[in-house]
């Protein structure tokens, strides 16, 4: 399993470059329209929780209704973990950012994880600079910071294709966390950009393969042929990978 895994993160480091055009793009269609920090932020809020597939209306609206309490408190890193950890019982870094999200209602894992590794990115100096919300949001994963992937169907099937088993959040954290970590383990975000444009189908049905529609539907794809065609190539790269690490684990 490491040594498949290797294969992917070499391929996802000298890629980085796709995945990112996109993050940015969408990153700067979230912050931009905004006035203020406090805006910013809630704009990302809405943003992330909007990627569940069944979020809990209910919940997610009280979460809201807090937020929108004392809107000063969205103007900083600090105070707004203060939103989400009033008891100060977590650090002030990604890991209690995280912990901190995933304690508020309406808040799972993968939507945590999601929110979390988009502060990340908006901070971390690579970046345009006018993306960034927060002045002392730290602009890097310290020694004992965690970083978490935000696990869903698209990079559980991925899982399940180099090594049929059950994963879930927890253990694909787990078994990359084993040999990356830091700034290695965000490399890892850019998989969900490459899994969802080779899957085709949905649910357990779903089968690898270069889907040029799920690559139209990515809002901030760039769609010209020129770009288009280089990704497919690339893709095919990835499911080669794939394919490779699936005979290499069968053995």
């Amino acid at each position: 399993m490491k040594e498949s895994l290797k294969n992917i993160f070499d391929f996802l480091i000298e890629n980085r470059i796709y995945n990112k055009k996109l993050q940015t793009r969408y990153y700067s269609g979230i912050v931009k329209p905004q006035n203020n920090q406090a805006e910013k932020i809630v704009s990302l809020l809405y943003h992330t929780a909007n990627t569940q597939s069944q979020p809990k209306i209910d919940n997610l609206a009280e979460f809201y209704k807090k937020a929108y309490e004392k809107p000063d408190l969205l103007n900083s890193f600090s105070t707004f973990m203060s939103v989400i950890d009033p008891n100060g019982k977590e650090t002030k870094n990604y890991d209690g950012l995280y912990n901190g999200m995933k304690n508020q209602k309406g808040w799972g894992e993968k939507t945590s994880a999601l929110f979390t590794k988009s502060i990340f990115h908006l901070h971390n100096n690579e970046y345009p600079n006018e993306l960034k919300i927060w002045n002392d949001a730290p602009s890097d994963l310290e020694k004992n910071d965690l970083f978490y992937l935000p696990v869903d169907a698209v990079i559980i099937t991925i899982f399940k294709n180099i090594q049929p088993k059950n994963w879930n959040f927890k253990n694909i954290n787990k078994t990359i966390g084993e040999s990356y970590s830091g700034t290695d383990f965000e490399v890892w975000d850019d998989l969900w950009f490459w899994g969802f444009i080779t899957q085709i189908g949905t649910g357990d049905g779903r089968k690898m393969g270069w889907n040029l529609n799920k690559y139209w539907t990515l809002r901030e794809s760039d769609k010209s042929p020129k770009m288009i065609a280089e990704i497919k190539e690339k893709a095919e790269q990835f499911l080669k990978i794939l394919r490779e690490s699936t005979n290499d684990n069968k053995t």
